[in-house]
Formats: C-alpha cells, structure tokens, sequence
C-alpha cells in the first residue's frame, strides 16, 4: 500500500529525536562515503591504481547514486520513508564493510556502486520527512543539522580514518566504518516508532508524478545550480587528501589535520548560519530571499577559495583557505536542500529532492574522471583546481540572475 507521512505533525520531542538521527545517519553517510580519499594514500599503491582508475572507483559511486535518486525520491514520496530509509542504510553499510576486502579496481568499483545505491536515500528521505515535520520558522536549523552532518561526517572520518590507516592500514578503516554505520539502525527502529504507525495512504489524485515535476523550470534550474555546488564540495572531498600527500609532500598526520580544519569550520558555520536564518524568518524576513543570498554567499566563498588552495604557499595559508572553503560550503549544505523543500512543499519534497539530488550529482560522475584525466594527462593539478574555482563562481551567478522567486509551488 502507497503511504505518506503525514497527517498533522509529530510532537516536537519527537521531531527532534528523528532531525537529530537522520543528521547522524547522514554525518556516517560522509565518513563512509570519504573512506576512500582517507584510505588512498596507501590503498592507491597496494591496489596498484592510476590517478584515472582511482577517479573512475571514486565516480563509480554516483552512478548508480545520482539515477538512484530519482527512484528512491519515488518511494519516499509512495511508501513509507522509515522504512525506506532503514533499508537504505543497512545496504550502504553492508558495502562499506566488504569494501575492506576488495582486491582490485574490479571490486573496489562494484562496492561503490553498492554504496551508491544504499546511500541514496539520504536527502530524498530527510527532505521528505523535514519538509512534512518540520515548520518553516524550524526549516533552517534542521538542514543545517544535516548540514552540519556533512561537514563533521568528513571531518571525523578524516580523524578516525587516519588514525586507523596510520595504525592497521587502509582495510580495517572500511570494516570500522561500517560496522559502526549497522549500529545506526537500532535507535532508528525505536525513535521512528509513532511516525511509522501514523503513515497513511496517498490517494492517487494527490500524487506528483516524476513526469509531472520534470515539466517544473524551478527543478531543472535547482539541478543546475545542485550540480556546481556539489562539483567544487566533490572535488576538495575526494581529491585533497591525494594533492596533500602525494603532490604538496606533507605527512597524513598533517593532511588529516588541515582537512580536519576545513571540514570542522563548515559544521560550526552550518549550525550557525541554519539557526541566524531561522532567527531572521521567525522575525519577518522572506525565506526564500534569504536562502538565496546565503547560497551566493557560500558559492562565493568556496570558488574563491578553492583557487586560494592551489596557490598557497606555506602551511598557515592552505589553512586559511581550507577554512574559506569551509565556511562556503556550510553556508552551502545549510540551504541546498532547503530551497528543494520550500519550492516542493510536503506532499512532493520527496520526487522533488530525487530529481534535484540525482542531476545535481552528475558532478560527482563526471568530476573525479575529468579530474583523474587532468592529473594524468596535464601534468597536474593546476587545471583541475581552475576548473572547480570557475564553477563555483558561475553557482554564485545563477543563484543570483537563474534561480526564480523562492515559495511553494502549486504541483
């Protein structure tokens, strides 16, 4: 049977039990999904790895990630999202751990596909459950919770997957991380409890078809601008770790930490800028005016700062960049799937953030090949870094001149 959550809103205790669990769901989405950078400095030689073959390991991952969305934003919006997003989970996390015995390219790239497929339930379910549970006036500071996810997700896997690669190698880092991920699933089953028993069936005649939202110019516009905030966030994700070991010579104690710093500065400036925006619209400001400007802001930002590091020199100021990028990227994360909640509404959040989620990660299919390409082929990375800093930048433009008057649509 079709269902939906929601009728009425759940209490706000139990909201807030269920923002902060799927804000850790998506935190160990990011440790997992970054194990591989964390394990490249010695998985890399071990598994004899081109620059190109570990970009297509790492692009391998989105796709079947990015068209995945599109089908489990459907479920979301059909079936019930506990559920669903339970099952995701479980998938990514299975795969996490077998990636820990992968032997070669072979493998190593049909476990990320695996990991792709179960990790694609995290914005389509979290938007569709925010988008239903969650009023506007709290809109800001349960995004910037994921938001802050996405940041600390990398930041903790950078510090804890160091430490492991640095002590047993770059396999235990992988059987670690999701085992850790399983344990997710227990307080899920308990915290979830009421909102499942209170799904209900969506009649048909109030159903959004995929169809339907493809023929919306604000999705396809929303996609664009998803696409290059997520190619300049990809490329420092999964490439950083690799150009500070291997091309700036410095030790994975000092790569984890200016990584650490980068990642650490985008979780405060999430929260911080998620709970200020909230702040602003309680007190009468437009949403949407002020989500937008956040996110030029943050486009801003990371562009500017993502051509900074490639041209830093010394220490202190690849750390005064990082924590640049950091702070653009926060701004970022906080707002991207806000703006997708606010144009679709609750009934079709789920479909919407789907096809939003799904185009926008192209960057990540496209981004590590282009970049592995460039490293081979061009001698190294200068370009790849110009090319990232120059679509950021164009984000910021769209946001500004593209990207239509921000409220709910009629769908």
């Amino acid at each position: 049977m079709a269902t939906q959550s929601i009728e009425g809103r759940a209490g706000g205790g139990r909201v807030t039990w269920v923002v902060v669990l799927i804000a850790l769901s998506v935190l160990l989405n990011y440790v997992d999904r970054g194990a591989i950078g964390v394990a490249a400095p010695l998985m890399k030689e071990e598994l004899g790895l081109s620059a190109t073959g570990f970009g297509l390991a790492v692009s391998a991952f989105f796709w079947v990630y990015a068209p995945a969305c599109l089908f489990v934003g459907w479920l979301c919006d059909r079936f019930c999202v506990y559920r669903v997003f339970a099952l995701g989970v479980a998938i990514w996390a299975i795969s996490t751990a077998l990636t820990g015995f992968a032997g070669g390219l072979v493998s190593l790239i049909i476990l990320r596909l695996f990991l792709g497929l179960g990790e694609s339930i995290a914005f389509p379910g979290s938007t569709k459950i925010f988008a239903a549970e969650v009023p506007a006036e709290r809109r800001g500071i349960a995004n910037a919770a994921v938001a802050a996810a996405i940041a600390f997700g990398p930041a903790i896997g950078v510090l804890a997957g160091g430490a492991i690669l640095g002590e047993w190698g770059w396999r235990p880092v992988f059987w670690i991380f999701g085992a850790v991920t399983l344990l997710w699933l227990i307080p899920w089953q308990f915290a979830a409890a009421s909102m499942r028993a209170r799904a209900r069936a969506v009649p048909a005649s109030e159903r959004v078809s995929i169809r339907r939202l493809l023929r919306v110019p604000a999705l396809w516009k929303m996609s664009v601008v998803h696409f290059l905030s997520n190619y300049g966030f990809y490329f420092l994700l999964a490439w950083l770790p690799l150009y500070l070991v291997n091309t700036r010579g410095y030790s994975i104690g000092e790569m984890t930490a200016l990584t650490t710093l980068s990642f650490t500065t985008q979780g405060v400036v999430a929260l911080a800028g998620g709970w200020l925006s909230d702040r602003m619209v309680a007190k009468g400001a437009n949403e949407g005016e002020v989500r937008r400007w956040l996110m030029i802001a943050g486009q801003l930002a990371i562009g500017t700062a993502t051509a900074g590091i490639a041209i830093a020199d010394g220490y202190a100021m690849l750390a005064l960049w990082l924590a640049v990028a950091g702070f653009g990227a926060g701004l970022i994360a906080t707002n991207i799937f806000a703006v997708g909640q606010i144009f679709a509404g609750p009934r079709a959040a789920g479909s919407w953030m789907g096809v939003q989620n799904a185009l926008g990660n192209i960057s990540g299919i496209v981004g590590p090949i282009v970049t592995g390409l460039i490293v081979d082929y061009l001698g190294g990375y200068g370009y790849a870094f110009a090319a990232a800093a120059a679509l950021s930048l164009l984000g910021a433009l769209l946001w500004w001149k593209l990207i239509p008057e921000i409220r709910t649509l009629e769908l």
